[in-house]
């Protein structure tokens, strides 16, 4: 075993591994962010890179960086977005719903009950609520702006059911909106976006970069 400390890698068991660190910008209700997100948590463990879970609110985004909530984008745009979604589910081999049921859906609930789980749970288990999250939108058909659909999730993820009543706090909204602004202060302009040494890579298609950058 090797390691050195004082540098970006260090080597143990073989593997090479890196000590950067990655910020994970997304928005809970994302179907992009749904699609890559599976990939990202391997090539981030592979690495061994630290990942900061960062759900924030598209809506403060969108105004200061000149994005469009998708129903106020132009019609060519909207359908290029529904052939791209099956293009790529495809591809990924994931499942994905291009019109599910509930989408546009509220995503704020979502994201504070990520981050109770990333306070008190640690990062791997606030991945683990991501994965679930996603996937209730995009696969399950399930209202994750529903606060009991929430509740179950986390049950599901094998986590304490008070991480619901502790997304209500205020040291959690506080966060949620720090995230937020801290995104806007990164110049972060779509989700998801992975930030490493201050360089924003936007899109689940680029994650063949992220890995690249990740590489001691």
């Amino acid at each position: 075993m090797s390691v050195k400390t004082a540098g970006l890698d260090y080597i143990t068991g073989g593997m090479r591994m890196s000590t950067k660190t990655i910020d994970y910008y997304f928005a809970p209700q994302s179907p992009w962010t749904y699609l890559g997100h599976s990939r990202f948590a391997a090539i981030a463990a592979a690495a061994g890179a630290t990942v900061r879970v960062r759900p924030i609110d598209m809506g403060s985004v969108f105004p200061v960086s000149g994005g469009l909530p998708l129903g106020k984008r132009a019609p060519q745009r909207q359908a290029y977005r529904l052939v791209d979604l099956a293009r790529c589910s495809s591809h990924l081999g994931l499942p994905l719903n291009v019109k599910p049921k509930f989408f546009p859906v509220a995503s704020d609930d979502a994201a504070r009950v990520i981050i109770a789980v990333d306070m008190h749970d640690g990062t791997e288990a606030a991945m683990r609520m991501c994965a679930a999250v996603f996937a209730a939108v995009w696969v399950q058909e399930r209202n994750i702006g529903d606060p009991k659909v929430l509740d179950s999730l986390v049950v599901e993820c094998g986590l304490s059911p008070k991480r619901g009543e502790q997304s209500q706090s205020q040291a959690v909204q506080e966060r949620y909106e720090a995230y937020t602004q801290e995104a806007i202060d990164t110049q972060v302009f779509g989700a998801p976006s992975y930030v490493i040494d201050g360089e924003i890579f936007w899109g689940q298609d680029r994650l063949d970069f992220v890995e690249r950058a990740l590489r001691p």
